[in-house]
């Protein structure tokens, strides 16, 4: 008999492919603020995790010389120490706040317009969604990305294929912080001893240990197989039908 009797998956580098749009909008909303604003896809991908203001903050930051290996403590939210590390390098590499605002403005209403010219599933993921579900999973997705990009991605590429659909909004705290997997849970009317968390990052990874769910994680999403494992990953898989098999042989 089957354990898990839902999936909640994160979204960006986990079952969609959305660096190129996502690396199209930021490089625009930054162009209209003239900053810099050549940044690469495989540059994007290290910005992106942990939502659009974070991505901005650690996009000025490199911009004003912060090495690309050093992102993953702009925005890290998992100690009191790491948040005032943050806040530190945010001060010395002169990233203020009011400039992210304003970026994310711009960029929030472009990306919800433009999040799907470029944007495909990863291979075999929406057979592996349906193959869930035929088996008795509840499904959910639930991002950092904007809420409206979120539902309306969810809604064109994976019709009828989630119960429940949560992005970054108002009064929720994003992830890594439990919020939005919880209220995933609550609407999808299961205890977190009976769901799974299947992501692509750091950040993924604490998502679930702070929701109290196992975490699979995909290695061919925004961080990679090394990064995973570097990061102590307790469940790296390689294929949607990996994915599917190791959440199903539970």
């Amino acid at each position: 008999m089957m354990g898990y009797r839902a999936a909640i998956f994160d979204m960006d580098g986990t079952i969609l492919n959305t660096a190129e749009d996502l690396t199209d909008a930021l490089n625009w909303a930054l162009d209209a603020s003239e900053r810099r604003a050549d940044y690469t896809v495989d540059q994007v991908r290290q910005f992106f995790g942990s939502g659009a203001h974070v991505a901005i903050e650690r996009a000025l930051a490199v911009e004003n010389g912060m090495d690309m290996e050093d992102l993953e403590v702009i925005g890290a939210t998992d100690s009191d120490s790491a948040k005032v590390w943050s806040a530190q390098l945010l001060a010395r590499y002169d990233v203020r706040e009011s400039e992210v605002n304003h970026i994310q403005e711009l960029f929030t209403p472009y990306y919800a317009e433009h999040c799907d010219i470029k944007t495909g599933p990863y291979p075999g993921i929406p057979e592996a969604i349906r193959d869930l579900r035929k088996a008795g999973l509840k499904t959910a997705v639930v991002s950092n990305k904007p809420d409206v990009a979120v539902q309306k991605l969810a809604a064109d590429i994976f019709p009828g294929l989630f119960d429940a659909s949560i992005g970054e909004m108002p009064g929720v705290r994003r992830k890594p912080a439990p919020d939005m997997t919880l209220r995933a849970l609550a609407l999808l009317g299961v205890n977190r001893e009976e769901a799974v968390y299947i992501g692509d990052s750091e950040v993924d990874m604490l998502t679930a240990a702070n929701a109290g769910l196992p975490c699979v994680s995909v290695s061919w999403g925004f961080r990679g197989r090394r990064f995973l494992e570097e990061h102590k990953a307790s469940c790296i898989v390689d294929s949607a039908a990996e994915m599917t098999a190791e959440i199903m042989r539970q």
